[in-house]
C-alpha cells in the first residue's frame, strides 16, 4: 500500500555520504522532531533529475528553510558513492542531504517503487515530493509516470 499524508515514514536504514565515508541514517532519527522537505527520483544522473529537479530544490534551498524546513533530502535508489558524486555535481553540499536507498527498500516500504526494467534500470523510485513532519507525512506529491510538476520544489515550496 502506498504512503499516504498522515501515516509516519517507516523505520528503515539510508545511507549518506560524508567526509568520513557512507554513514547510516536511521530514518527514525532523520525526521525526528524536525520538518523535513523530501523528494525522490528514479535516478541520479538521469536527464529530468539531473536537469530540473535536484537543480530545483538546490536553487530554492534558502526559500524553502526560510518556510521552516529544517532540512532538504535526496533519495533516490543508488548507491551512496554515486548519490555523493550527484551532490556534488548538482551543486548540493550544504542545501540538499543526498540519501541512498541502495536497494530500494525505503521505496518498496513507502509503495511507491517503480519497475524500470524497460529502461534497463531495474527497481526504482517513483518520482515524488513530501514534507515530513516529526516523521509524519503532512504533503505527499506522487507524479505521474514520465511527469514532473508535483514533485518540484517550486510546487513544494508553495505548500509551506
Amino acid at each position: 500500500m502506498t504512503i499516504q499524508v498522515g501515516d509516519r515514514i517507516p523505520s528503515m536504514t539510508l545511507t549518506k555520504p560524508s567526509s568520513d565515508g557512507p554513514q547510516p541514517v536511521q530514518t527514525d532519527d532523520f525526521f525526528a522532531g524536525r520538518k523535513v522537505a523530501i523528494f525522490a527520483v528514479p535516478g541520479a544522473f538521469t536527464p529530468t533529475c539531473s536537469a530540473r529537479h535536484l537543480p530545483g530544490f538546490v536553487e530554492k534551498a534558502g526559500e524553502i528553510k526560510a518556510k521552516g524546513v529544517d532540512e532538504i533530502a535526496a533519495v533516490s535508489v543508488n548507491d551512496v558513492f554515486v548519490m555523493d558524486a550527484w551532490g556534488k555535481q548538482g551543486g548540493a553540499d550544504g542545501k540538499v542531504t543526498m540519501l541512498a536507498d541502495g536497494n530500494g527498500d525505503f521505496a518498496e516500504a513507502l509503495g511507491l517503487a517503480a519497475d524500470f526494467s524497460k529502461f534497463g534500470m531495474g527497481k526504482r523510485s517513483q518520482r515524488w515530493s513530501a514534507i515530513v513532519e516529526d516523521g509524519v507525512v503532512r504533503e505527499l506529491n506522487v507524479e505521474e509516470p514520465g511527469a514532473f510538476s508535483v514533485s518540484s520544489a517550486e510546487f513544494l515550496l508553495n505548500q509551506l
